[in-house]
């Protein structure tokens, strides 16, 4: 056995005896009879043999014995100071990491912190990726979009909203940060969605008319003309008018839509799921009983000012005329 592997396992017994971890003055202490260089290159050697994590505690650099369970991918040909950086970003997994919570897991100083995320990602180890803005939308802003940010808005990781967040090279980026299928660079896809709500409606109402030429009773009627979430999504699929995949979360956050306009109605079913049908009104309703306001998702949004005015409002328009 050569001397540094010796003097790496007096390393390992002394990290068992402090599990908290052991600094530069511990090892220097514990191994007087030890040549500085030579303590660091068994140092080195336990670090990319990935025996060692280590860490950073204020100024101090600390080295503790890695959790069998928890594998790092860091690469062996890296510095002591891109391997912490690239095992904090690696914890944030595909939902990223910011790079304040990065300098303060770190304690490195502003510069020389850009100065390592540079030199990861020119070695292509790590990316930065831009978060959705989940505030902004193309097109005229009106309740059914706005009802759409509101449902798929819960699931996005809010922290990151705006944010540039650092994740692995080879890493995709999680729904919350890219906004899965209602954005498009970073922007919200108020079009696409208006697409979608109308043919979702064709389908439904396809559906009841169907139910009608059958010749059954009223009840009967109204029970075939429910459709499931997956009959619609096997719909839409058929149609190809997207271009990317869509699940059938994405074609019942479009059903709610269809749903906020008055347009149809979702049945909750013993099961725990839910059927949608489209509905008519036999009688219109008169002046301020039409008023959209009254349905809204998001009137509580609604101000004089902002992305949610009676201004831009669509169905507001309509209204009027």
């Amino acid at each position: 056995m050569d001397e540094i592997a010796q003097i790496g396992f007096q390393i390992i017994a002394l990290a068992k005896d402090k599990p908290e971890g052991i600094n530069n003055d511990d090892l220097a202490e514990s191994l007087q009879s030890v040549p500085p260089e030579q303590r660091v290159q068994a140092l080195n050697k336990l670090l990319q043999e990935a025996v060692l994590e280590i860490l950073k505690k204020g100024n101090t650099l600390i080295y503790r014995l890695k959790d069998p369970g928890k594998k790092s991918s860091a690469p062996k040909d890296i510095d002591n100071e891109e391997r912490v950086i690239y095992n904090i970003v690696e914890e944030g997994g595909n939902k990223g990491i910011w790079i304040r919570d990065i300098r303060v897991k770190s304690n490195l100083v502003m510069t020389q912190l850009n100065k390592v995320l540079k030199q990861l990602e020119n070695k292509k180890l790590i990316k930065a990726v831009k978060s959705v803005n989940v505030s902004s939308g193309r097109g005229v802003w009106c309740a059914r979009f706005a009802a759409v940010l509101m449902i798929v808005r819960s699931s996005y990781n809010s922290q990151a909203s705006k944010k540039k967040v650092y994740m692995l090279y080879n890493l995709d980026p999680d729904r919350s940060i890219t906004g899965g299928a209602w954005y498009q660079d970073q922007d919200f896809e108020a079009e696409f969605v208006d697409v979608l709500n109308q043919q979702c409606l064709r389908f439904l109402r396809q559906k009841r008319e169907v139910a009608k030429g059958s010749g059954e009773g009223p009840l009967a009627v109204q029970k075939l003309s429910e459709c499931s979430v997956a009959d619609v999504h096997r719909f839409i699929s058929d149609l190809g008018i997207s271009k990317i995949s869509l699940d059938e979360d994405d074609l019942e956050t479009i059903l709610k839509t269809v749903v906020y306009d008055g347009k149809a109605e979702r049945v909750a079913q013993i099961s725990g799921g839910f059927l949608y049908r489209a509905i008519e009104t036999p009688i219109a309703a008169p002046g301020l009983v039409q008023m959209p306001c009254g349905i809204c998702p998001v009137v509580k949004n609604c101000a004089d000012c902002g992305e949610i005015t009676p201004k831009l409002c669509t169905y507001i328009s309509e209204w009027l005329d």
